[in-house]
C-alpha cells in the first residue's frame, strides 16, 4: 500500500463549477510549492488541457467503463507517484455514469476504486436550507461514496451563506468548507464542444495567474488535511497496461495544433512505452510531414473552425495523401476524420477542400448528433483491431457524414443497450477513420496492432 494524498472534486451536475474550481485548487497548490497532479474522470480532453496549463504536469483521464478499473488504477500510480497530491476533477454529476443507469464511468464509482475523498460542489444560487436537502440526498444516495466536505459555488452573501451552511452541517453532519461568489473574469471562455481548450490560446496565462482568488473564502489548509488523510491507495493489480517488453520501433508522426488537440496523454505514453518516436507536425501551418515516418495519427478537435486555413495549406494536404498512396498507415479520429475526407462543410453551409485520402463530406450541424459511452465490434480488418474484436469507445460530435458513395466500406459496428447498431470507421489499404475515440489502455492490444501495421507497412 502506498500514501498518495488525493482529492477529487465532484459537483451536483454539469455546469456547477467544477473546472474553474479544480484549476483553482491546482494553482493554489502550485503557488504553495506544492507539485500538482491533475486528473480527469471519463473521456474528456478539454478540462485536463486547462488542468497542465495550471500545474506544469500533463493531466490524465481515469474512466472506470472504457478503460477499466485495473487501467485506471495503474495509471494513477504512474502518474502521482512523485506529486505532492493528486486533484481528480469529476464528471457531470457525482452519480451520472453509463447511460444504463448502474453508474459505471461516474465519479462516485472512480472516488470508490481510490479512495479519494470527495468535495462535493454545490451551485447556491437560489437555494437557503433546500441546499442541505439537496446533500443529504447525495450523502445517502450511495453512503459508500467518501463526500468528506461541502463547497458552495454562487453565495451572494455571508447572510446567504448562514442560510446555507448552518442547515448542512447541522442536518448532513458534514463540513462546509468554504464557498466562491461568480467572477466573470474567472470563467471560461465555451464554445460547441463545451469549454475551449488550453490549445486554441483563447485564455491567457494571467487567467491562471488569478484563479486562486476563487479561493478567497474556501479553507484551503482544510482541504489539505482531507486530501492527507486520504486512506492508503490500493495497490494497483500485476497486470499493466504498458507493454515495454517486445519493442516496436515507428516513426509516428502526430497532429498537433489549434484545430486537432485531443489526445489521451495515455495514449501518446503507451505508444512511446512500445518503442514509437512521436513527431509533432501541424496542418494548419506546416509545409511538409516531418521525415522518414511510418504513421500519421491525426486527433480530434475543431477542423470545422479552421476549415479555411487547413484548405488554404494545399502542401501539406498533397503531403498527406501521398504518404497514404504510398502506403503509411495514418488513423483519424472524429476531427481527424473530417480532415482525411474530401470536404468540410461549415456551420453556414461553406464548404472547404480537405485531404481527400477517403471519399465524403463532414457537415457540421447545429445541434450535437451523438454523445456517449460505445460497444465496437471491428466487422473488417483495419490497422487497429482484426474482424470479430470488441472493444469500447466514445463518440462526441456535431457533425455528420454526406456524400458517402455506396462502395464505402466501414470496419466497426457501433451500438448501444436497446439500440440498433450503426456501422462507423471507414478504411481503405493503411488509413482508418472514424468517429470513435479509443483509449489504449483499455484496449493495448490495438496500440500493439496500430504499430505493427505501420512496421510491416514499412517493409
Amino acid at each position: 500500500m502506498s500514501k498518495l494524498p488525493r482529492i477529487l472534486i465532484a459537483g451536483t451536475h454539469s455546469g456547477v463549477g467544477k473546472t474553474t474550481f479544480t484549476l483553482a485548487l491546482m494553482a493554489g497548490f502550485k503557488n504553495r510549492g506544492l507539485n500538482v497532479q491533475g486528473f480527469k474522470v471519463g473521456p474528456d480532453y478539454i478540462d485536463p488541457s486547462h488542468h497542465t496549463a495550471a500545474t506544469g504536469r500533463p493531466s490524465r483521464n481515469l474512466d472506470t467503463w472504457m478503460m477499466g478499473s485495473d487501467a485506471c488504477l495503474d495509471a494513477f500510480h504512474r502518474a502521482a507517484f512523485d506529486a505532492d497530491i493528486s486533484v481528480i476533477e469529476g464528471v457531470m454529476g457525482l452519480y451520472d455514469g453509463h447511460r444504463d443507469g448502474s453508474g459505471a464511468g461516474s465519479t462516485a464509482e472512480l472516488a470508490g476504486l481510490l479512495g479519494a475523498p470527495v468535495i462535493l460542489l454545490v451551485d447556491a444560487k437560489g437555494l437557503a436550507q433546500s441546499a442541505a436537502a439537496q446533500v443529504m440526498g447525495y450523502k445517502e444516495f450511495n453512503r459508500e461514496t467518501p463526500i468528506a466536505g461541502i463547497v458552495l459555488n454562487n453565495v451572494s452573501s455571508e447572510k446567504h451563506l448562514k442560510f446555507l451552511k448552518d442547515p448542512i452541517e447541522k442536518h448532513c453532519n458534514l463540513p462546509v468548507l468554504g464557498y466562491m461568489i461568480r467572477k466573470s473574469q474567472l470563467t471560461l471562455p465555451e464554445r460547441h464542444l463545451g469549454l475551449v481548450p488550453y490549445e486554441a490560446g483563447a485564455v491567457s496565462t494571467a487567467f491562471y495567474s488569478k484563479l486562486p482568488e476563487a479561493l478567497e473564502h474556501v479553507d484551503i489548509e482544510r482541504i489539505l488535511d482531507i486530501a492527507d488523510s486520504a486512506q492508503d491507495m490500493p495497490e494497483k493489480s500485476g497486470k499493466s497496461f504498458y507493454r515495454p517488453g517486445n519493442q516496436i520501433p515507428v516513426r509516428m508522426a502526430l497532429a498537433r495544433d489549434e484545430a486537432f488537440c485531443f489526445y489521451y496523454e495515455d495514449n501518446l505514453a503507451l505508444l512511446r512505452s512500445m518503442g514509437a518516436e512521436l513527431v509533432s507536425f501541424s496542418p494548419l501551418r506546416d509545409s511538409a510531414l516531418p521525415p522518414d515516418i511510418d504513421a500519421i495519427y491525426i486527433g480530434g478537435g475543431f477542423p470545422e473552425l479552421y476549415a479555411r486555413e487547413l484548405e488554404s495549406n494545399v502542401a501539406i494536404r498533397t503531403a498527406i495523401r501521398a504518404a497514404a498512396d504510398n502506403g503509411v498507415v495514418i488513423y483519424g479520429e472524429c476531427g481527424g476524420m473530417m480532415y482525411l475526407l474530401e470536404r468540410l462543410i461549415d456551420f453556414e453551409g461553406s464548404s472547404y477542400k480537405m485531404g481527400g485520402i477517403l471519399q465524403g463530406a463532414s457537415q457540421m450541424t447545429k445541434k450535437r448528433q451523438d454523445l456517449g459511452y460505445v460497444e465496437v465490434k471491428s466487422i473488417n480488418n483495419n490497422v487497429l483491431c482484426k474482424r470479430g474484436e470488441t472493444f469500447r469507445g466514445h463518440v462526441f460530435h456535431w457533425s455528420t457524414l454526406k456524400d458517402m458513395p455506396e462502395s464505402t466500406v466501414f470496419a466497426y459496428e457501433v451500438s448501444r443497450p436497446g439500440e440498433d447498431a450503426k456501422p462507423d470507421g471507414i478504411f481503405r489499404d493503411n488509413v482508418l477513420a472514424s468517429y470513435t475515440h479509443v483509449h489504449f489502455a483499455g484496449n493495448p492490444r490495438m496500440a500493439v496492432r496500430l504499430l505493427t501495421s505501420a512496421k510491416r507497412a514499412r517493409v
